[in-house]
């Protein structure tokens, strides 16, 4: 059995135990990935012809309420936050109107060129008129007159794609009139997983994988089959939760390292919290 496919499988059968036991961490640490990485690497995102870099600087830790940890650090100590960086190479920018990033990313959007940057956002309206709002409104927050990604925020519904209908339009027809470039989904349940992976509506997809499940759809094996799907269907797929919220703060190393061995994640957000935290991980990518 090759390594991957015994990491996967382990996957299933360990489940939450991992968090007591070093073996599947052993196992992680033990692989020799196939290639080098970076965080500033070029990577394009599926098929939507967007290409940025491979680590996105998330803004959502903890985020709810227009706020995370992120944005706790204030409107410049963010904005500095990203520029520090885009000054190591970072091109992605992961927002949300959920926790409140607007404004931090427009402070650092003034002080880049903007095509340089990939700037994703994400929406929480389920009608057709909120997401029309929500677009006009996220542009003048982020005072930009395009947005790169705009995302369905949080779906849940196993039928998703049907009773949200009308966002879904709203979306398309700003990727036609190029007030966006892409659109999709982050999902928060493995029924809402599986019904992006088989939506063409889908071209993007913000997915939770780490290798011990936490805060996930389904146990890591279960997801990665799905987002395999989702890659030969050529979709873009993202990554978050890769530090499981937190729970994997000392197994950092190996579950950045389970992320790059995946090969199905075009790119994976993190949300760094300080300069030294965003740098470690810079250097944690580069030494997997």
């Amino acid at each position: 059995m090759r390594r991957r496919e015994f990491l996967i499988r382990s996957a299933t059968t360990a489940g939450a135990a991992w968090l007591s036991s070093k073996t599947i961490f052993q196992a992680i640490a033990d692989q020799t990935l196939s290639a080098k990485f970076s965080a500033s690497d070029t990577v394009t995102l599926g098929s939507t012809g967007i290409k940025t870099s491979r680590l996105a600087m998330g803004t959502g830790t903890v985020g709810s309420g227009h706020h995370s940890n992120q944005t706790a650090l204030g409107v410049q100590g963010l904005s500095d936050l990203l520029l520090n960086g885009y000054d190591h190479g970072l091109r992605f920018f992961d927002a949300a109107d959920t926790y409140g990033s607007h404004p931090h990313v427009a402070e650092a959007l003034k002080h880049v060129q903007r095509d340089k940057v990939t700037v994703l956002t994400k929406t929480f309206s389920r009608d057709a008129s909120g997401a029309r709002a929500d677009l006009d409104r996220f542009r003048r927050e982020l005072g930009t007159d395009y947005l790169d990604v705009c995302l369905m925020h949080c779906v849940t519904e196993a039928d998703w794609t049907d009773r949200y209908r009308g966002v879904m339009d709203v979306l398309s027809e700003a990727k036609q009139k190029g007030t966006i470039r892409t659109h999709g989904c982050s999902c928060h349940t493995i029924e809402a997983l599986r019904a992006a992976a088989k939506s063409p509506w889908v071209e993007i997809d913000l997915a939770r994988i780490n290798p011990v499940g936490a805060y996930m759809d389904a146990d890591p094996s279960t997801v990665v089959g799905v987002l395999k799907e989702m890659k030969t269907a050529g979709k873009a797929v993202v990554g978050m939760k890769i530090l499981g919220q937190g729970k994997l703060r000392n197994r950092q190393d190996e579950a950045i390292k389970f992320a790059l061995s995946l090969g199905v994640l075009d790119a994976f957000t993190i949300g760094a919290e300080s300069k030294q935290e965003q740098e470690d991980l810079i250097r944690r990518i580069a030494a997997a």
